[in-house]
């Protein structure tokens, strides 16, 4: 955790340094120094430009950057905990699809100006999209307390699918509005706001409170269905309120940043090899490592790349052949 949590703090200031106005790491802590303890005589000497370019503009966005990180990797370990398959997360269960899908309705209706309004509308969409995945995964032939993880998988995988083709039919009935949809579907943290940052922390800290509180009942699911039950783990309830939970957190990330896949697939995985199968240590890491790995991304997207690209584009260029190497590895094990 500490290790992590110093990886982090550096990345942080590595990216507020650079950029198209290259910022002097002591310059940076001296302007947060001197905001935290309301004494701005502290930076006379500091060029102004560098405290509007930080507060205004890169420290907004690397925080929210950091925040759904760590929201999509929360998410995505708890997929893999409730479901007990690598390959599961928001994004193969259809439920990024499903945000992706609601928010678009909200910035085809001209709702995006209430920023309440975007966020709603992709919870709703996520929240729906999953009911549906479970109500087809859910056979009335096998009396199980636990959902099938690959019905499920192949029920969202189904599911996406068919949200694509609605997102494609909004795209071509929003007329001038098709650039706003496609460009946010393709995940960006461009212009970011304080009010971005918050909301997607408030949802964050929830997410994460509810996560650690049934960590130890994830462990026991591993265990199997009637080992649970019988050290008292309502498998039903554990697995109905992690889900609406991950739903959550990859809904509000998709409301604020558009569809940034792969995410929550690999880094429970790779986690996992650190901290084993503990749920309770593989959570909290996961939080810290997607932080980390989604800002480095964005940051060399912003201030490395000559032209800066869509942070989604870049995670599945990267994160697609990893995918296949993840699947390929379980059809051989």
């Amino acid at each position: 955790m500490i290790l992590f949590s110093l990886f982090l703090i550096l990345m942080i200031f590595c990216s507020l340094s650079m950029g198209y106005i290259r910022i002097p790491v002591m310059d940076i802590i001296n302007i947060l120094i001197a905001k935290i303890i309301g004494n701005l005589n502290f930076i006379e000497s500091i060029n102004e430009t560098y405290l509007a370019v930080i507060f205004d503009i890169r420290l907004p966005r690397i925080l929210t950057c950091t925040a759904v990180g760590a929201a999509l990797a929360v998410s995505g370990s708890l997929f893999q905990g409730i479901l007990l398959n690598p390959l599961a997360d928001p994004y193969t269960l259809g439920v990024s699809a499903g945000a992706a899908f609601g928010a678009s309705i909200a910035i085809l209706l001209n709702l995006s100006a209430a920023f309440v309004s975007v966020p709603a509308f992709a919870f709703t969409g996520a929240c729906a999209t999953l009911f549906v995945v479970m109500f087809l995964s859910y056979s009335s032939k096998t009396p199980s307390l636990s959902l099938s993880s690959n019905n499920l998988i192949l029920s969202g995988i189904i599911i996406g699918a068919i949200l694509s083709a609605g997102i494609s039919f909004l795209k071509f009935i929003a007329n001038e509005q098709v650039s706003v949809i496609i460009f946010w579907l393709m995940g960006s943290f461009a212009s970011k706001t304080w009010p971005d940052f918050f909301i997607v922390m408030i949802f964050l800290l929830a997410g994460f409170c509810i996560s650690i509180f049934f960590a130890r009942d994830l462990n026991l699911i591993s265990l199997g269905a009637k080992a649970a039950t019988s050290l008292g783990v309502d498998i039903r309830k554990v697995t109905i309120i992690l889900l609406v939970t991950g739903s959550m957190l990859a809904a509000v990330c998709v409301s604020v940043s558009g569809i940034i896949g792969f995410v929550g697939l690999l880094i429970p995985h790779m986690v996992r090899f650190i901290t084993g199968p503990d749920n309770r240590r593989l959570i909290p890491i996961s939080m810290l490592a997607g932080a980390s790995l989604l800002l480095f991304a964005d940051t060399i997207t912003r201030a490395v790349l000559v032209h800066e690209i869509p942070i989604g584009v870049l995670t599945a260029l990267t994160g697609g052949p990893v995918f296949c190497w993840i699947f390929k590895k379980n059809r051989l094990t």
